[in-house]
């Protein structure tokens, strides 16, 4: 039996309709089109600034270029043991990766905001993981979905966008500070950072527009090679900051493997809690919407809407997440993405082993990786936070119960600077909406119990009961 037949046997192919050849296109569109995360999640989960609990990981002694490319090595071998997983357990050809959004949220509020260390954040995302496998093994998804309010599920996708939108174009140059009106456009005429960003960004749009595989990673790498050439020929000094500096690359990742051991001790059970409950939450709505939606462009749904097995490919993601937590970065899941492979024809998880494939080959490139300036890896977040927009559609906007929290959800998420916050605006409207609209057969037990503890949540977290110091003198951490 050849190496094609024994692949067209092992998964389907032939079968689901498709080619060996097919499969393996597809999978190379598939990772061109989302390679951009091999970038993007690091410079997203470093602290730039090196300063421990300020917006991401730092390590004292480890410089953040240093630690960008560990989390470049750690990006990669998560997708690429997620999306075996989805490969060879689920056989669908969807790929996984650290998400977009969760990774914001792990660095700017879990570690920002609230001052959590970023070990105990990673212990947060392993928990979810672990969460999240127990729920997929015992069937628990239908109860899942339906004990979340509508509105709020499909307002997530957009409060997201939002929120991926403003850290993009705020690292930019694009979107700055303000005394008076909070933020404000920069000087973008006259800033070679806004320049050259809102250049390589209508590039990256327009390449995106006409369809063509690995847009973002095109833009990314344009606008990396132009700045670099202003530099270094002297059309722009060296303290613009087009370029990074001196970066040494790390393939040693055992700063930051495994150090969700020690985030685990001396925790602050409710809000440990409650940080969770995002990430799972985010987790699984994403994960569920990315499944149906890319499952039916490919036809996978039945003729009731439902996606037959979809268990499996959730437990790829659940296990995706508890590695990738234990290997130290934020929650993985699965990739909308996908599609572009299942536009190219891809119906089986041959296309997710060759994006496998794909993204062990790509640890050669982590050098190149680590030298992308933040500038030119944020246009990422603009591009796809523009196109998570369009799950506004699926709200019921001509129903005010529904109209309210949802876009309490949306406009919360980035004025507040927190996916989080977002969701709980949502979750706790509904049921006040429900009720003064005389609707309560909509409300279910779960709705009421889940709103109650987002009061007690939001109480806690801006009365000064729970603090950052509070979170510092509770949980210290040796980062040695």
């Amino acid at each position: 039996m050849s190496i094609t037949e024994a692949l067209d046997d092992r998964f389907n192919v032939s079968e689901r309709g498709s080619s060996v050849r097919t499969e393996i296109l597809a999978g190379i569109t598939t990772f061109l089109t989302m390679s951009y995360i091999v970038i993007v999640n690091p410079s997203i989960l470093t602290d730039q600034e090196a300063i421990s609990g300020a917006d991401g990981i730092a390590i004292a002694g480890i410089s953040p270029g240093e630690i960008q490319s560990m989390l470049a090595v750690v990006t990669i071998i998560a997708a690429a043991t997620a999306t075996l997983i989805m490969a060879v357990y689920a056989n669908r050809p969807f790929a996984q990766a650290p998400g977009l959004g969760l990774n914001a949220f792990f660095a700017f509020t879990v570690v920002g905001a609230l001052g959590v260390p970023w070990q105990t954040a990673l212990a947060a995302v392993v928990v979810e993981g672990l969460i999240f496998i127990f729920l997929t093994a015992v069937g628990a998804r239908e109860y899942i979905i339906n004990i979340f309010p509508r509105p709020v599920k499909f307002a997530v996708g957009t409060g997201i966008g939002l929120f991926l939108t403003i850290i993009g174009l705020e690292a930019m140059g694009i979107v700055v500070d303000d005394p008076a009106t909070l933020i404000t456009l920069g000087s973008v005429a006259s800033d070679p950072v806004a320049i050259i960003s809102v250049l390589g960004l209508f590039i990256t749009l327009g390449l995106y527009a006409r369809g063509v595989p690995g847009s973002i990673i095109i833009g990314i790498g344009s606008v990396t090679g132009f700045g670099w050439a202003l530099t270094t020929f002297g059309f722009v000094s060296p303290e613009a900051g087009l370029v990074t500096g001196g970066t040494a690359v790390s393939y040693d990742i055992t700063p930051i493997a495994g150090a969700f051991v020690s985030g685990l001790a001396d925790i602050e059970a409710f809000s440990f809690a409650l940080i969770v409950f995002t990430f799972f939450f985010v987790d699984f709505f994403d994960t569920a919407g990315t499944l149906v939606g890319v499952g039916q462009a490919g036809g996978f749904l039945d003729s009731d809407g439902q996606f037959p097995d979809i268990e499996r490919p959730l437990m790829a993601d659940a296990v995706g997440t508890t590695v990738g937590g234990m290997l130290g970065t934020s929650t993985v899941t699965t990739y909308i993405e996908s599609a572009s492979g299942v536009k190219e024809g891809g119906r089986t998880g041959l296309t997710a082993l060759t994006v496998t494939v794909l993204f062990i080959a790509s640890l050669a490139l982590v050098p190149l990786a680590a030298a992308v300036p933040l500038y030119a890896s944020h246009i990422a977040l603009v591009v796809i936070g523009i196109v998570m927009l369009r799950n506004v559609v699926d709200i019921a906007w001509d129903d005010i119960t529904d109209t309210i929290p949802a876009g309490l959800t949306i406009l919360v998420m980035p004025f507040t600077y927190s996916i989080a916050y977002g969701i709980a605006a949502g979750i706790v409207s509904y049921p006040i909406v429900k009720l003064a609209a005389g609707r309560s057969d909509d409300l279910r037990a779960g709705h009421l119990a889940l709103a109650a503890a987002f009061v007690i949540y939001f109480f806690v977290r801006t009365s000064g009961v729970l603090t950052a110091q509070v979170w510092a003198k509770r949980m210290r951490m040796d980062l040695k």
